[in-house]
């Protein structure tokens, strides 16, 4: 997961892989769409593709680049245990909602009494 975060932390990375979730494209096609250099784009491939975040083949002279999103799977569990509340805001979440429900009853119950039967 560490490696995963680490490739993903810089922009170039991040833009990279949005790239690649469209369609598989070649190191040039990825180069041409930056102002950097090409060696710098092969670099950031390189991290990419150390991390496990996309493969690469040769198609003639060319390397085409995929996405693979399997990698991220468990820095997504991650992060949605983080943004999960913690067990004791779930226990004061569920009290907060009973004393409203509790609260909307007795309301209800004061403005509409019981009626007396009558025999």
């Amino acid at each position: 997961m560490d490696e995963v975060a680490q490739a993903i932390a810089d922009p170039v990375r991040r833009e990279i892989l949005l790239m690649l979730r469209d369609e598989p494209l070649s190191a040039g096609q990825i180069a041409d769409r930056f102002a950097i250099s090409r060696p710098a784009v092969s670099r950031h491939l390189r991290v990419l593709r150390e991390a496990g975040l996309v493969r690469d083949a040769a198609v003639g002279r060319r390397r085409v680049y995929t996405l693979v999103t399997a990698p991220l799977d468990e820095l997504t569990g991650w992060l949605a245990r983080l943004m999960r509340p913690s067990g004791w805001q779930h226990r004061l979440d569920a009290l907060e909602t009973e004393v409203y429900r509790t609260r909307r009853e007795r309301h209800t119950a004061a403005r509409h009494p019981p009626q007396k039967e009558t025999a």
